[in-house]
């Protein structure tokens, strides 16, 4: 299913502020939420606002090295939720489709690094018919939750 990140906004949660990154999915109304550490969230968000802050940050110089290697993103693809054994919630896991000088590889990452990198290559996304229905929540629940630029400062 192809998505497209939405939004990256901070919840509140009896644990204190979290960022969730808001994934929308072609032709549905609910939306996939992912929450994810502050970093990868601002990270994200600059991705998305293709902001040149001069020096890179993390995701920017893994994008760098790939790209001279002879490497490019062909895809991300959210593929799974792991459950945590306590039953509250689970683990997004999600695989990064690489076009390379040797072909095609697929690498195990983050779903919040990998939809940094896509944020900042435009690669599309896609997730899973399972991942959807397994992970899939109003999107009016997001909708007035604090987006990240304004919450974290540092944008």
């Amino acid at each position: 299913m192809q998505a497209s990140i939405d939004a990256v906004r901070v919840a509140g949660t009896p644990q204190g502020p979290v960022p969730v990154v808001v994934l929308t999915v072609d032709g549905e109304d609910d939306v996939v939420p992912i929450f994810i550490g502050f970093s990868e969230a601002t990270s994200i968000a600059r991705g998305l606002e293709a902001e040149d802050i001069g020096r890179p940050l993390t995701h920017d110089l893994l994008l760098d090295v790939m790209e001279e290697l002879g490497s490019r993103i062909d895809r991300v693809v959210v593929n799974e939720i792991k459950e945590r054994d306590d039953g509250q919630g689970g683990t997004y896991i999600a695989d990064l489709h690489l076009e390379t000088a040797r072909g095609e590889t697929v690498v195990d990452a983050r779903p919040s690094d990998s939809l940094a990198l896509a944020a900042r290559t435009n690669a599309p996304i896609e997730v899973t018919e399972a991942v959807f229905e397994d992970g899939r929540d109003d999107s009016e629940k997001f909708d007035e939750l604090e987006d990240i630029r304004n919450v974290s400062g540092e944008m």
